[in-house]
């Protein structure tokens, strides 16, 4: 029984982890993304449909950084050592599954991640920079 909670739990985690992600994207990489590409008329749309993306891009430092951690406990969960299936062949099998999709959805957080870091700190300033 101690297998399934703490699966339960590492599902839980990754899964936070997705949405957590997606919103670093969402909130900070979409909008400055829109800008550049002169878009800044669907920006407004959005920010006027959904305002709470503006309070969470003030604060983009904390939900990276909260993003960020939370994708390192998910890795840390997904890739520590000594971490094991059931030796009961049902039970082994859907383990082997879990931890399947765990590791992609890991992978699909990370990217998402990096995805919006990158356009939330390193794209303006490597536009300016090229002078472009």
């Amino acid at each position: 029984m101690k297998t399934d909670s703490s699966q339960l739990r590492q599902n839980a985690v990754s899964w936070l982890t997705l949405f957590t992600s997606a919103g670093t994207l969402v909130c900070c990489a979409l909008p400055i993304v829109f800008v550049m590409l002169g878009l800044g008329a669907a920006v407004a749309a959005v920010t006027s449909a959904a305002p709470f993306l503006v309070t969470l891009a003030l604060h983009k430092a904390w939900v990276f950084a909260g993003s960020g951690l939370m994708l390192l406990v998910s890795g840390w969960l997904l890739y520590r050592p000594g971490r094991a299936c059931p030796s009961d062949p049902e039970l082994g099998r859907l383990c082997e599954s879990a931890q399947r999709w765990n590791r992609r959805i890991h992978g699909v957080s990370a990217i998402l991640w990096g995805v919006g870091f990158f356009a939330a700190y390193l794209a303006l300033p490597i536009r300016i920079w090229l002078g472009v």
